[in-house]
């Protein structure tokens, strides 16, 4: 049986030698650490275009970011917390919600963008498109988009997870990831692209779908597209007024102790994986940026590449200015299920003192670690387990979470007036079947194609049950026990938000925004949107106003075998009494 303890004396005997390296000023031990030049701007690509109606006015246009009334990136806050500070919208009053206006993107699209929320307008994206709409009526500012027809056409993710907002000595900026493997800077009050820089190649099946964060003039990135042949997961920073690339940190590194966590790789079967996709924290006080990361591949393969592989499954922690290794959390050792951890950390000082990483994976565990020594305080259960530890077989295995399970891309919201950790969940089983130990000859690569262990090429990833659904889980931030559940007939991957009013609100894959008492899980409120609900949860505040507003539409036949009408953004507050 697999153990789930990171803090092992493995762990810490390469901690002791990488930093031994380190004070010794050998080169880093555990990744590839690359200082390079500015690279070369590239021709802008695409159109950008304002929208006629008002021009913008001092009380409208992007602004310095309200610290208590504005949603400024994709988890809220540096620290991830998702946490809102806003009260108007209570336990006692949200059943009062009503709709208030509706952006329709005019598409159908794959919406799991997050939504930034500064200075009166809104802010979201998709696969190709990023919007600036007037926060209280829903009315467009400006719509930037660029062309992309991916080479070769495998592209199964077709999204994007939002912008960064950043206010800068040229005015405030956005930026966000592209599928065509660039990072882009746009104003944020025209929309006109400021800089566009290459950081990956989509002909290697590399995309940058992640929601980046920005701080002290650095722009943090990484990648995704681990699953596919020789891939490999990265974080990066950006100069945020030039572009320029700051530093590229290798998430599977290529030599120093943490190296030899791997087989040694090779031109057929290189070492890959460790993608990272979502979203990242921030620590400001002691300059270190967490990024969550996915699997090693290639998947399933568990004979094939015995050891750790860090830093797969991971909360990797780096330097700001230098990008380098500051700490690490391995949440689960030599992962073959396709269970990344693929939501963003959160920072948690809890009620008990503790100053924890709190992490929710695709296994369906959410795990606290305390940051200062790397122990774990809990791994709570959020999802069915099943066969976690059997092995995957050339007849089939079935196994739960499945690859599509556990917690996906929005993680944990922690509420300080609660004390309590509340993440959505998956419930929906994987059965794959294997090539065998004794095939390695019939795994074979190719350029931007998935590279897994399964033997049916017509489910790289195995088949999926028929029958899913979710759950609404709130947990102890102390101790990891659970206080309340909320069962879901469908699957809870939309973004999740706690605010000082008493209120948890999310969205489930049946079309509903739902609202519930923080302290017990009663639902106080539900409003059918007649479409799948896979995108940012947030609230704002203009003017008297509390807000809520709800990205819908998840278009998604081959992953999540979703349908829906048209994309859009929905806004809602309390009706006038």
């Amino acid at each position: 049986m697999r153990t789930r303890v990171r803090w092992s004396a493995v762990d810490a005997a390469v901690q002791r030698i990488g930093l031994s390296l380190l004070i010794a000023g050998s080169m880093l031990s555990c990744s590839k650490l690359v200082f390079l030049r500015p690279a070369a701007v590239p021709q802008a690509r695409g159109s950008s275009e304002t929208a006629r109606g008002p021009a913008f006015s001092a009380s409208t246009a992007p602004a310095t970011v309200d610290a208590e009334r504005d949603w400024p990136m994709y988890n809220r806050s540096y620290d991830g917390t998702r946490f809102s500070p806003l009260s108007q919208i209570s336990a006692a009053n949200v059943a009062t919600l009503a709709p208030v206006c509706t952006f329709p993107l005019g598409a159908k699209a794959n919406m799991q963008s997050g939504l930034v929320a500064v200075g009166g307008t809104l802010y979201f994206t998709t696969a190709t498109d990023t919007y600036a709409v007037d926060a209280a009526s829903c009315a467009l500012r400006w719509r930037h988009g660029y062309d992309y027809h991916p080479k070769p056409p495998f592209d199964p993710n077709k999204v994007n997870r939002g912008v960064a907002y950043l206010d800068g000595p040229s005015g405030p900026r956005l930026f966000r990831g592209a599928n065509d493997g660039r990072v882009m800077a746009l104003d944020a009050r025209t929309g006109e692209e400021l800089w566009s820089v290459v950081a990956g190649s989509p002909a290697d099946g590399e995309t940058f779908p992640a929601a980046p964060i920005a701080w002290n003039g650095l722009v943090f990135m990484g990648n995704a597209g681990g699953d596919n042949f020789r891939v490999k997961g990265r974080l990066m920073a950006f100069d945020a007024q030039t572009g320029g690339r700051v530093w590229s940190f290798d998430l599977v590194p290529e030599d120093g102790p943490a190296s030899q966590t791997w087989p040694p790789g090779t031109e057929r079967f290189p070492k890959t994986g460790g993608a990272s996709w979502t979203s990242y924290a921030l620590d400001t006080a002691a300059g270190v940026v967490y990024t969550p990361t996915g699997n090693a591949a290639p998947d399933f393969m568990e004979n094939f590449r015995p050891g750790r592989d860090l830093y797969t499954y991971s909360v990797v922690g780096l330097d700001v200015r230098a990008g380098t290794l500051s700490t690490w959390y391995q949440l689960l050792p030599h992962d073959y299920h396709d269970w990344d951890i693929a939501a963003a950390p959160s920072l948690v000082r809890t009620h008990g003192g503790q100053h924890l990483v709190v992490a929710a994976g695709k296994d369906g565990h959410v795990y606290g670690t305390e940051r200062a020594s790397g122990r774990r305080v809990y791994a709570t259960v959020v999802s069915t387990q099943e066969n976690l530890d059997g092995p995957l077989t050339g007849k089939g295995a079935r196994f739960c979470p499945g690859v599509n399970g556990g917690v996906e891309w929005n993680g944990p919201s922690y509420s300080p007036a609660t004390n309590l950790l509340y993440v959505g969940s998956v419930d929906w089983c994987t059965t794959l079947a294997t090539y065998g130990a004794d095939q390695p000859h019939k795994l074979k690569g190719k350029q931007a194609l998935p590279w897994t262990g399964s033997n049916k090429l017509s489910a790289p990833f195995g088949v999926n049950d028929s029958t899913r659904r979710g759950w609404l889980t709130a947990v102890d931030a102390d101790d990891g026990s659970i206080r309340w559940r909320y069962a879901s007939p469908t699957p809870i991957i939309a973004g999740v938000t706690a605010t000082a009013g008493g209120v948890v609100v999310t969205g489930d894959l049946s079309g509903n925004v739902l609202a519930f008492d923080a302290r017990d899980g009663r639902e106080l409120w539900r409003y059918a949107t007649g479409a799948p609900i896979g995108g940012g949860v947030i609230t704002y505040a203009i003017g008297d106003t509390e807000y809520l507003a709800v990205a819908i539409g998840i278009n998604s036949p081959a992953g999540w075998r979703l349908e829906s009408p048209p994309a859009r953004v929905m806004v809602f507050a309390l009706r006038p009494r």
